[in-house]
């Protein structure tokens, strides 16, 4: 009798919920019916930001962080797709983790557009085929991706928000009996590869590593293949039909991947903002000195520093830097003239919210 009252009760708050999300739903109708008489975009990163940390705040539990987030998002998914759906494009096959990172962000009622590479997602953005682009911009372990930095010196894109993703490596093979003594060659991406490198030194070391594009790409050569196996996300069983035979592989269990979401536009400020920028110097003792100093000055912190070859000059370098604020804020605009005066170039990547 005591559960069956439980179970009475949670269906009392289900109907209630129910009829909640419903006329959720309904007002976010009417959002997007001005959205559409205004031409404003259907995704707000900063809006949708602000509402998932309020909600985090007022949690109270047992729902954890991670849990509100989770259901949160999914609502405002679902929301924000009565009336349009949006689309967004990702490297690609299914299964990849920048798909993992691009169905975090905009939830499961998205449609999710796979590209072959970096660049294509840059290009589908560019001419209008979805409306957001999902790219891989740095590991915590391996650093960052060299060819998107590449790919916003040469595009006209903006960043418009970011997420982190929690990356978990697997040994995945065609049966759960498949013995590692009869396995002769893994396929991956090659950044797997070194996220993973004491795991296979130490349990398979004499084993042929194949790079492919991703691990999405490895999953399906695994398929074809009866004497190799592929390190990959757990979703890839699902998605091909593979069994785990050996989990976790990765080195460190703080192994987050962060990614970037192009727009042709970036976002409205949220208060928790950051700033992405490109910059050359000009090749004189202390240039970069100088400009960092300018940082200080206003109090801004940095959050990332990188450097690249231009390709244009022998030993010229250009240099992607992340800072906290938001491009709009008066000391922000303070720090961009004076880069402006001490650099050769300067290009505003974008400002987003901070995924916390």
């Amino acid at each position: 009798m005591k559960l069956k009252s439980l179970r009475d009760k949670i269906d009392r708050i289900d109907e209630k919920i129910l009829k909640l999300l419903n006329q959720r739903a309904g007002e976010a109708i009417k959002v997007s019916e001005v959205k559409e008489k205004s031409s404003s975009r259907i995704y707000s990163p900063a809006r949708e930001a602000n509402i998932l940390n309020q909600l985090k705040k007022m949690n109270k539990g047992p729902l954890t962080t991670e849990d509100t987030e989770m259901v949160f998002g999914e609502i405002l998914s679902v929301c924000r797709s009565q009336k349009t759906v949006l689309r967004a494009a990702y490297l690609g096959p299914q299964g990849t983790f920048t798909h993992l990172a691009a169905i975090k962000k905009f939830g499961k009622k998205s449609e999710y557009i796979p590209s072959e590479s970096i660049g294509e997602v840059f290009e589908r953005v560019e001419k209008g085929e979805v409306d957001y682009g999902v790219v891989p911009i740095e590991n915590s372990i391996e650093g960052v991706v060299n060819y998107t930095l590449d790919m916003f010196f040469v595009s006209t894109l903006k960043i418009c928000a970011e997420v982190t993703l929690n990356v978990s490596h697997s040994l995945l093979g065609t049966s759960l009996k498949f013995a590692k003594s009869k396995i002769k060659k893994i396929y991956s991406n090659p950044q797997v590869f070194a996220q993973c490198r004491k795991w296979i030194s130490r349990n398979m070391p004499d084993i042929e590593l194949i790079p492919v594009s991703s691990t999405a790409y490895a999953a399906q050569a695994v398929k074809k293949d009866s004497e190799a196996a592929c390190i990959g996300n757990k979703i890839l069983t699902n998605l091909y039909g593979l069994k785990i035979i050996a989990t976790p592989l990765q080195d460190s269990p703080h192994n987050f991947t962060r990614f970037l979401i192009i727009a042709k536009n970036d976002s409205l400020p949220s208060g928790r903002d950051k700033t992405s920028i490109l910059f050359s110097i000009k090749d004189k003792v202390g240039a970069l000195c100088n400009v960092l100093t300018s940082f200080e000055k206003y109090r801004i912190s940095l959050t990332k520093i990188e450097s690249r070859p231009s390709k244009r000059k022998p030993w010229e370098y250009y240099f992607f830097v992340d800072f906290t604020g938001h491009r709009n804020l008066t000391r922000v605009q303070k720090v961009l003239k004076e880069l402006k005066k001490g650099c050769l170039f300067v290009k505003i990547l974008g400002s987003y919210p901070t995924e916390s």
